[in-house]
């Protein structure tokens, strides 16, 4: 799957997810959903796209911010 795709269904989730007025729960929020119903390969890829790409990733920052510390569990 493409980096592309994944960085743009990531950045649905975490749109949605931002509206949330506890912001560590928004965090939260993004990290289980990708962790709870992607495939292990499209996290794994896109934990790939995060670490090559640096800072100009494409992600939203929640997004971001939401997998930063968990990128472990990505892979």
């Amino acid at each position: 799957m493409e980096s592309e795709h994944l960085v743009h269904m990531a950045n649905q989730i975490g749109q949605f997810f931002q509206g949330q007025p506890d912001h560590a729960e928004a965090l939260d929020g993004i990290a289980g959903h990708i962790h709870k119903f992607w495939a292990p390969r499209m996290r794994s890829a896109l934990a790939q796209h995060m670490a090559s790409a640096g800072e100009a990733d494409g992600l939203l920052p929640i997004v971001r911010e939401a997998l930063r510390g968990r990128i472990e569990s990505l892979a």
